[in-house]
């Protein structure tokens, strides 16, 4: 198959769009120019298993302007934005394998498609790419040089799979470069969590109390945006150093258990499993609202609530009621997947454009050094986040100062003291 999408005559509305998000990713723009004169990824194969997006969009045409032949498939069965996916099967001639809303055989065929080109470099949004390459496509990992992973979930599944000398090829953890997880994930998921969960209620954040669980950079995020809009907010948290940077903050910090029988909304930023549960939806108040911004549907424990439940029925778009036996109503968003891209759009396209770069610049490290790299995880190279800070901070006209000779020497001096 060359392509799967769902109906190639929204292509028009997709070139709009992401004509639109190409406008605000000044940093990808200049990547791109330079991709063309320099050719970094000549004839090189890429499979990327990504949100399909506006901002996914602007990075699969760069890396194609690099010389990269690439192959798309999504990264969640509902952040698919349709018309995105057909602009470039039918404008562009992308390999595109992307459904909004298709079941799990069908997100993993399209997973396999993608695979079936053969990859030399793997581009992954929570590893599901990687781990099916790993366990059922192994004959494939020959032609493997190296990958980049976006999420913070799919980094702790690449270290477990590196600590168990599962990992095949080396892959860098492009979440964990400064210029992605110090914006992208505070600033991204914070204002697209609470822009999903606003388009899927409509309700007053104003006055609510919204429990925040995990207060990691994307948690940080959600509680900020969410005090910003005039909530009182809740954190909850497994670990000891994020609750206290919580409580420093100027959050109320408590367990979960303690926080279901006040909250209004709970939103979920983990990365792990069960972090609401039964015992915690025993507790809730009528009306409580759940959703979910990690990337997997696992943190809030949905098979619990449908067994809790007497009846359930759409109430909205993308808002699911479950009464329980004593008629308290709980309402899930987005089916427990990931609010702010099922409900909304994603991150804004300006804080992408530095996720992006790092994933183009990364992918272009790897076509010249992945051969040579370790088969482990490796952070995003210094020379490679500065760059990006510095593309985006003149992208947006902003200059700062420069060290004199004489601040550099003393920097690199012990000699210096009172």
């Amino acid at each position: 198959m060359s392509h799967d999408v769902r109906d190639l005559t929204m292509a028009e509305e997709g070139l709009r769009r992401i004509a639109w998000a190409e406008r605000e990713m000044p940093v990808m723009r200049r990547i791109a120019g330079r991709f063309v004169a320099e050719q970094p990824l000549r004839d090189r194969r890429i499979a990327a298993c990504l949100h399909v997006t506006t901002e996914t969009a602007v990075l699969v045409l760069a890396l194609r302007a690099g010389g990269a032949r690439v192959t798309l498939c999504a990264s969640n069965p509902l952040s698919t934005q349709d018309d995105v996916a057909a602009a470039l099967a039918a404008e562009y001639g992308i390999g595109v394998f992307a459904i909004r809303g298709v079941d799990r055989d069908t997100y993993y065929r399209h997973i396999h498609e993608a695979l079936a080109q053969r990859p030399h470099i793997t581009m992954d949004d929570g590893a599901d790419l990687v781990s099916t390459l790993h366990s059922e496509r192994t004959e494939l990992l020959g032609d493997v040089i190296g990958g980049t992973e976006e999420t913070t979930t799919g980094v702790i599944r690449l270290r477990a799979m590196a600590r168990d000398g599962a990992l095949k090829y080396p892959i860098i953890a492009v979440n964990d470069a400064k210029t992605k997880h110090l914006f992208d994930n505070r600033y991204g998921t914070g204002q697209s969590t609470i822009d999903g969960l606003l388009r899927a209620t409509n309700i007053l954040v104003a006055g609510r109390t919204v429990v925040v669980c995990g207060y990691g950079s994307c948690g940080r995020g959600v509680a900020m945006r969410a005090r910003g809009m005039g909530a009182h907010v809740i954190v909850t948290e497994v670990s000891p150093l994020c609750a206290l940077e919580a409580l420093m903050d100027g959050y109320q910090v408590m367990p979960a258990a303690q926080a279901a029988p006040v909250g209004d909304v709970f939103i979920t930023v983990t990365g792990n499993t069960g972090v609401l549960r039964g015992e915690h939806f025993a507790l809730m108040r009528d009306g409580a609202i759940l959703g979910n911004s990690g990337h997997f549907n696992v943190e809030i424990d949905i098979a619990a609530l449908e067994a809790m439940a007497t009846s359930r029925r759409p109430a909205r778009e993308h808002v699911e009621e479950f009464t329980l036996a004593d008629g308290r109503r709980i309402y899930l968003l987005a089916e427990g997947r990931l609010l702010n891209l099922a409900a909304a759009e994603g991150h804004p396209a300006a804080v992408m454009d530095m996720s992006f770069a790092n994933q183009a610049l990364s992918a272009a490290h790897l076509a010249s050094q992945g051969a040579r790299m370790e088969k482990t995880v490796h952070g995003v190279p210094r020379a490679i986040d500065e760059a990006v800070a510095q593309l985006k901070l003149e992208g947006m006209g902003i200059g700062i100062d420069a060290l004199t000779e004489a601040q550099r020497l003393y920097l690199e001096s012990w000699q210096e003291g009172t």
